[in-house]
């Protein structure tokens, strides 16, 4: 299942790491933050690489809906709340930023990328109120929003706030051209790395900077990025012959759903959940059943996931990786706002590592702990791991595998070990370890797309042991079919 933009573009490959290399920063990470902050620091003549384990663009920046906006659903009512107002103000300073640096450089580059400024807008089919909160704070940050009743969705609704001045492009082109200005190694897994010298398959880098943009850090001490995040899912199908939009839409009701145009498609999405809590499925058929109401006359032409970690305090950590470790640096927990912070981790890191003054930097910083704002995901963060791990050690198998249907996943008994089983079509059995390699919680099957996933923080592997993404950094155990 592969996005639009995955169809649309095929991004020039980059060799790997040949030999034993120094620079002043290495970026971890081929995504669009790690080309972008890249990209940045070349602009400003300070020597870097970037080190991807597989093609550039190919985790989750090519599975965004790619809109670039500073509406994050209901956040300003809650920063002020939770941060104060000046640090509310830096955020929402950082993010109207970002899509404006966005627009400079698609100008100045001629990068054709199917930028468009667009209003975004918020909606509810319940109560207003909240929708009405939030258009007062982000009036008093700064922010072009107001509330509103007119719209142009295939419903009706209570309220929105509309956010004027946003934009969408299409993620792949961008990147593409942006790539072209930096050294990347593709291919290049970075294994470990200790103090400034980085360990991959293909030799070592020596860097005075270290950047981790890996989308979810896979270093877990110092910093304890797994017990400030978890990873959630969520799911989008690309739709002809629906309606066009004026603008990009999303619901802050539990079951809204998101909305934009990409040309002549309507991407519709929705479904979200915690990564690894998802054994019912039915995300896509959900979201089918939405579209054959609201456009009857449409068709599916494309279906895909991403997957986001969420910070305990909904701010993205972007800075210093951890006080111990004063020249590694991290941009993480970007939640379903990735192209927008992107560029903030863009604009903000070089100030960092050049060792200047960032007008923004501490409403980002990792160093940050607000308990108010913390307390309860925390809270919840910290329960499922205990519950994953008790699970794994105390936990009975769901079924046996006589039981499991064909084209099914499940934790089974086999023999005598309890494991994870996917049956194949034609009933060849395939069995693996249920310890997710990353802190060893028990692994979960999920059937929207026959994957293992980890409900702890987030690590996927598909039906034969295979590392889809991390933080874990290894494949799972594929074991032997039993005996008949």
């Amino acid at each position: 299942m592969q996005s639009i933009w995955s169809q649309e573009i095929s991004i020039s490959q980059h060799g790997p790491l040949n030999n034993n290399i120094e620079t002043d920063t290495a970026v971890i990470g081929g995504g669009l933050a790690g080309i972008l902050i890249a990209y940045f620091l070349q602009q400003r003549g300070i020597p870097v690489v970037v080190l991807e384990a597989g093609r550039i663009g190919s985790g989750q920046t090519r599975n965004t809906t790619a809109k670039i906006t500073s509406q994050h659903n209901l956040i300003y009512s809650k920063l002020i709340r939770n941060f104060g107002i000046e640090r509310a103000r830096q955020y929402a300073q950082a993010n109207q930023a970002a899509i404006h640096a966005y627009r400079k450089i698609i100008q100045e580059r001629h990068i054709d990328c199917d930028f468009e400024a667009i209003p975004a807008y918020l909606y509810t089919c319940t109560n207003p109120d909240l929708l009405k909160q939030e258009a007062e704070a982000a009036q008093c940050l700064g922010i072009n929003a107001n509330f509103t009743q007119e719209i142009n969705l295939p419903f009706s609704v209570k309220g929105a706030v509309r956010f004027e001045d946003q934009a969408q492009f299409h993620p792949l082109k961008f990147l593409s051209n942006i790539s072209e200005e930096v050294t990347v190694y593709e291919q290049t897994n970075v294994r470990t790395v200790d103090g400034n010298l980085l360990h991959t398959n293909h030799g070592n880098v020596k860097a005075r900077h270290i950047v981790f943009a890996t989308h979810y850090p896979f270093v877990n001490f110092p910093g304890m990025y797994f017990a400030r995040m978890h990873q959630e899912r969520s799911y989008v199908l690309a739709l002809r012959h629906a309606q066009q939009l004026d603008g990009a839409y999303l619901g802050i009701d539990d079951d809204g759903c998101s909305f934009r145009n990409a040309g002549d498609l309507l991407l519709l999405g929705g479904g979200s959940h915690r990564t690894g809590i998802n054994q019912a499925g039915g995300q896509y058929e959900a979201l089918q059943k939405n579209a054959q109401i609201w456009y009857p006359n449409s068709t599916e032409v494309a279906r895909w996931s991403a997957q986001d970690c969420i910070p305990i305090d909904d701010v993205p950590y972007i800075g210093r990786f951890a006080r111990s470790k004063p020249n590694w640096f991290v941009a993480t927990g970007f939640q379903k706002w990735g192209m927008t912070s992107s560029m903030v981790a863009a604009t903000l890191l070089p100030d960092l590592i050049r060792g200047q003054p960032n007008a923004y930097a501490e409403v980002f910083s990792p160093q940050r702990f607000y308990l108010r704002a913390s307390a309860k995901k925390l809270s919840a963060n910290i329960g499922q791991f205990t519950k994953s791990l008790a699970k794994r050690a105390f936990g009975t198998p769901d079924l046996t595998l006589d039981k499991l249907p064909k084209e099914h996943g499940g934790v089974v008994s086999a023999n005598g070990k309890k494991v994870g089983a996917y049956k194949d079509k034609t009933g060849k059995v395939y069995l693996v370890s249920v310890r997710c390699p990353h802190l060893g919680c028990e692994l979960a099957w999920n059937p929207e797309e026959r994957s293992w996933d980890c409900p702890c923080h987030g690590s996927r592997f598909d039906y034969t042991g295979k590392r889809i993404s991390g933080p874990a950094q290894t494949d799972i155990t594929l074991h032997a079919e039993p005996t008949k």
